[in-house]
């Protein structure tokens, strides 16, 4: 499997050539020469994540639990100096 690796610039200036050469392995993109991100065909990434797309099937959380708001109260408490004596 080829790695094709591009600078963003490049990614940037043709996206093309970068979803071509993610049909045949990943691409890495680099930032300041150092990689950044990795773009990957759909079926490599399904193959790598199992076919589970959202987190939510990753963690066997059952349906719609996404859709719970969680509201944290404000303390009403404000910290105190530490009394060391």
């Amino acid at each position: 499997m080829p790695i094709t690796t591009l600078s963003s610039r490049e990614f940037n200036q043709d996206t093309s050539r970068a979803k071509k050469a993610a049909n045949k392995g990943p691409v890495f993109i680099t930032d300041r020469g150092a990689p950044a991100h990795v773009l990957l065909s759909m079926d490599e990434y399904l193959r790598l994540t199992g076919g589970q797309g959202s987190i939510v099937d990753q963690l066997g959380l059952p349906r719609g639990v996404e859709d719970v708001e969680l509201e944290i109260p404000r303390l009403a408490d404000r910290a105190r100096a530490a009394d060391f004596a």
